[in-house]
């Protein structure tokens, strides 16, 4: 993960040189851009030292982070996925209303779809938790 960690700072590093050049050049006329560029890089900045932490915790090598590898030094399994959970629908239909219900400053809708959207990442979260069994 250490070359991907290097690419989101390297990107930081690039837009914030591109907002301190963008609010040189136009001045007074457009500060949104100013602060779209300054809050791109805060993001990348986020994504890149958490890339670069995770790393670290890491134990063992990647075989994208090692030159001399081989393509099958990256063959095996990669995880466990779920092979049909409405989970995602759900969270992305109640993240979809509590959008619209922010764009149209309607608290009341707000209150509904944040608990509905909360109820559907909770759901995802603990799709295959088991509790423990007691004998």
């Amino acid at each position: 993960m250490r070359v991907e960690a290097w690419i989101f700072l390297a990107l930081t590093v690039f837009f914030a040189f591109a907002a301190v050049l963008y609010g040189i050049l136009a001045g007074d006329v457009e500060p949104v851009g100013v602060v779209a560029l300054a809050l791109t890089a805060g993001l990348s900045l986020i994504i890149g030292t958490f890339l670069l932490f995770s790393a670290r915790r890491l134990d063992q090598a990647r075989p994208e982070d090692d030159d001399d590898a081989d393509v099958a030094d990256g063959a095996g399994e990669l995880g466990f996925f779920s092979p049909g959970s409405y989970w995602p629908f759900g969270m992305a239909l109640a993240a979809a209303f509590t959008a619209v219900a922010t764009a149209f400053l309607l608290v009341w809708l707000m209150v509904i779809t944040i608990g509905f959207l909360m109820m559907a990442i909770c759901g995802l979260l603990f799709e295959y938790h088991r509790r423990p069994q007691s004998h």
